[in-house]
C-alpha cells in the first residue's frame, strides 16, 4: 500500500513536505481578485477617469493638444496591421503558457487540462488583470496562479514553473536589449544610439542575466540545511522562496538547452515580443513613419522598464511615459511619438480588455468544470491504488 501511494504521489515532479511549500499569498490574492466585484468596477472606474485626465486634459494643460489632432487621422492600413499583430502576441502568449505551465508529459492530467485553449483563456483573462492592476503584471500573476492551483497543480510545482514562464519570457526581452543596443552603435543598423539609450541598458541587462544565471546554483535543499540549525516556522517558510526561484530558473535554462523539446515555449517567448514590436512598427507608420526599425525595438523595450514602477490602472502615466520619453532620447519628434504611443497603448493594452473579460467569465467556467471533474478523478486515482496493492 505504502508503495503505491508513493507511485501516485511521483506524478508530481517536485515532491515536498507541505510544511516546505511556499506561502499561499499569491493564492489568496487571486480569490480576492476574482471575488470582489465592487473592487474590480472601482478599479476601472478610475482607470477610465485616468485615462481622460491624461489624455485629453493633460495635454491641453502642457500645450500638446496639437500633436493629439494627429490622433483623429491615422492610416487604417496600419492600424488594422497593429491590430493583427496584437492578435498574433496573445497567440504567441498562450503558446508559452502551453508550453511552460503544461509541462511536456503528455500523461499528466495538468498537461490535459492546461490544453491551448485553457491556456489562452488564462493568458487573456491574466493580461486583462495585468492591465487593471499594474505593478509589473501583479493582478495577472495572482488570477494566473489562482487557475493553476484550480488545475490541480500543487503549489511549490505552480510557483517553480511561473517563475520559469517569467525567467524564459524576460530572457528574451534582455537578449533584444542587448543586441539592438550593440548593434545601433555600429553600422549595420540605421538610428541614432545615444550611450544612455544603447549601451547602459545593455550592460544593466547582462548585469540581470547574470545575476539570474546565479540563482540557479542555489540548492534545491536549502529548506532543510536551514532547518537543522534553525526551528523557527518563519524562517523555513522564508528559506522556499530562493529554492523556488532557483528551481524555476533551472526550469528556464533546461528549456533553452533543449530548444527542440521546448521549441513550442521558445517560440512562443520570441513571438509575444515581435508581436508587440510589431503592434508599435505598425502604430508609427500609421502616423507617416520614418523612425528606423533598429530605434523602434530599443525605445520599445527601454520604455518597457517603466511598467515596472506602481500604477493605479494599467500603468497609464508611468509606462506611457516611459516609451515616450525613451523615443524622445533617440530625437524621434515628439508630434510623431505621442500619437504612435497612444495608439500603441490603445491597441495593445486597453483594446483586450473586452476580450480578456470574456476569456475570464469562460475561464470560470472551465474551472468549475475541473471541479467537477475532481471528485472522479479522486476516485479513480483510489481504486487504481487499491488495485495495485492487491
Amino acid at each position: 500500500m505504502a508503495e503505491s501511494e508513493q507511485r501516485l504521489r511521483a506524478v508530481s515532479d517536485e515532491r515536498v513536505a507541505p510544511e516546505m511549500e511556499p506561502t499561499t499569498e499569491i493564492e489568496q490574492a487571486g480569490t480576492r481578485l476574482l471575488g470582489d466585484r465592487r473592487r474590480m468596477l472601482t478599479v476601472l472606474a478610475a482607470f477610465l477617469l485616468l485615462i481622460v485626465g491624461i489624455y485629453v486634459l493633460l495635454p491641453k494643460v502642457v500645450g500638446l493638444s496639437g500633436s493629439l489632432k494627429r490622433l483623429s487621422d491615422p492610416s487604417w492600413f496600419w492600424i488594422v496591421v497593429a491590430i493583427g499583430f496584437n492578435g498574433f502576441s496573445f497567440l504567441a502568449y498562450a503558446a508559452l503558457f502551453r508550453g511552460i505551465l503544461g509541462g511536456r508529459d503528455d500523461g499528466d492530467m495538468i498537461y490535459r487540462r492546461l490544453d491551448f485553449s485553457a491556456s489562452f483563456k488564462i493568458t487573456m483573462a491574466g493580461l486583462a488583470a495585468s492591465t487593471l492592476f499594474s505593478a509589473a503584471g501583479a493582478g495577472g500573476v495572482a488570477l494566473t496562479y489562482w487557475a493553476l492551483r484550480k488545475a490541480g497543480m500543487e503549489r511549490r510545482r505552480a510557483a517553480c514553473r511561473m517563475v520559469a514562464f517569467l525567467v524564459l519570457l524576460y530572457t528574451v526581452y534582455a537578449v533584444a536589449i542587448i543586441v539592438f543596443g550593440i548593434l545601433l552603435n555600429t553600422p549595420w543598423i540605421h538610428g541614432k544610439a545615444p550611450v544612455a539609450g544603447t549601451i547602459v541598458p545593455a550592460g544593466l541587462a547582462l548585469a540581470a542575466m547574470v545575476i539570474t544565471g546565479l540563482i540557479a546554483f542555489i540548492p534545491d535543499d536549502l529548506e532543510r540545511r536551514i532547518a537543522r540549525h534553525q526551528d523557527r516556522r518563519w524562517v523555513h517558510r522564508l528559506a522556499t522562496v530562493p529554492a523556488t526561484v532557483s528551481s524555476g530558473v533551472r526550469t528556464a535554462i533546461s528549456y533553452l538547452r533543449h530548444p527542440r523539446s521546448g521549441a513550442g515555449a521558445i517560440g512562443g517567448a520570441v513571438g509575444y515580443w515581435l508581436g508587440m514590436v510589431g503592434i508599435l512598427w505598425a502604430c508609427f507608420h500609421a502616423y507617416g513613419g520614418g523612425v528606423p526599425f533598429g530605434v523602434v525595438v530599443q525605445g520599445f523595450f527601454l520604455g518597457m522598464v517603466a511598467n515596472l514602477a506602481p500604477s493605479p490602472a494599467a500603468g497609464v502615466g508611468t509606462l506611457d511615459a516611459g516609451l515616450i520619453g525613451a523615443f524622445l532620447l533617440f530625437d524621434i519628434p515628439v508630434d510623431t511619438v505621442l500619437p504612435a504611443v497612444l495608439t500603441f497603448r490603445l491597441v495593445g493594452f486597453w483594446l483586450p480588455i473586452i476580450p480578456g473579460v470574456i476569456a475570464y467569465f469562460a475561464l470560470r467556467r472551465q474551472v468549475n468544470s475541473w471541479a467537477d471533474d475532481q471528485g472522479q478523478v479522486a476516485y479513480t486515482s483510489e481504486s487504481k491504488v487499491r488495485a495495485e496493492a492487491n
